[in-house]
């Protein structure tokens, strides 16, 4: 290879991340990030300074009316995670036109899923009360959740308890998005214990089968849940293939049938990772959902 062609390698790659880094800036002007806002109070005795902490995307374009709000709640098995990598889903979502918030939750070992449970509900809470400060509806919030992050999203809109234990008694969730969701049966799937390191997961959940149904928003569902719209990768784990599958058939029981889209060679961890594409189908399909049910209720 002559000097020319070895100076022309490091610009074939240097190119594509300019691209990125351009793309990511022009995404990021849409909207305006508020970070690290704490919904717990710093009085409180279970008050994590690092993981109660959410971040809110308001579009930057100003609007007539308080707009739809869109929480999402980050995966990784229950026990990692960080709402800062997730960044992407917030500009992008803004860019929709929605308050987008991406929101920290206490992680095991040091807390179980009642606990994380527990966290999200009182974000939800919080912006209850203060997200018209940033342009958001209170009365039209949304949950949206990538697998660890889906099965929580999903019990908050199931168990409308998580909600009454904290004063609340008329569950706020409008609408749910489950990307690749785990842990919707973990009642079933920890009995299995098909999986060498299965065991990982009572860190999280704990040694009990009535602990594992408990937080399993499978056994909540009933007449009058919110409604559900549902992506699955095709290459996914089986585990989450027979969880999401059963949960559509229990909610088309029950005469909620959700929108469930299986996404074509997409793995569990391209799940999320295509959200960085802002013509993703799951933007497309999220922003109709909100339309159409926005339109239901009027």
């Amino acid at each position: 290879m002559t000097i020319s062609r070895w100076l022309l390698v490091p610009a074939l790659l240097v190119l594509p991340l300019l691209l990125v880094a351009a793309n990511e800036l022009a995404v990021a002007r849409a909207s305006r990030r508020t970070a690290d806002v704490a919904y717990v109070p710093a009085t409180d005795s279970a008050y994590d300074a690092t993981r109660h902490r959410l971040d809110v995307y308001a579009p930057r374009e100003p609007a007539t009316a308080p707009r739809p709000v869109v929480v999402f709640i980050h995966g990784g098995s229950w026990a990692s995670g960080n709402k800062d990598f997730y960044s992407y889903v917030g500009r992008r979502l803004a860019r929709l036109g929605v308050v987008a918030v991406v929101v920290n939750y206490r992680l095991a070992p040091q807390v179980r899923v009642p606990q994380m449970a527990d966290d999200c509900a009182r974000a939800v809470l919080w912006l209850q009360t203060h997200i018209r400060e940033y342009g958001g509806d209170a009365g039209r919030i949304y949950l949206m959740g990538h697998s660890a992050g889906g099965g929580l999203a999903a019990w908050l809109a199931t168990d409308d308890a998580l909600f009454a234990r904290r004063g609340q008694p008329r569950n706020p969730v409008r609408g749910v998005i489950l990307d690749d969701a785990a842990g919707l049966d973990m009642y079933d799937y920890l009995r299995r214990m098909e999986f060498p390191d299965d065991r990982q997961y009572l860190a999280a959940f704990g040694p009990e089968p009535a602990g594992w149904r408990e937080a399993s928003a499978l056994y909540h569902l009933h007449a009058g849940v919110p409604p559900f719209l549902v992506f699955v990768g095709a290459k996914t784990y089986p585990s989450i293939t027979r969880s999401n599958e059963k949960f559509r058939q229990r909610l088309t029981a029950l005469g909620a049938a959700p929108p469930y889209h299986v996404l074509p060679g997409k793995k569990h961890a391209a799940m999320v990772l295509q959200l960085y594409w802002p013509g993703n189908v799951i933007y497309r399909e999220l922003r109709a959902f909100i339309q159409a049910d926005t339109a239901a209720r009027l």
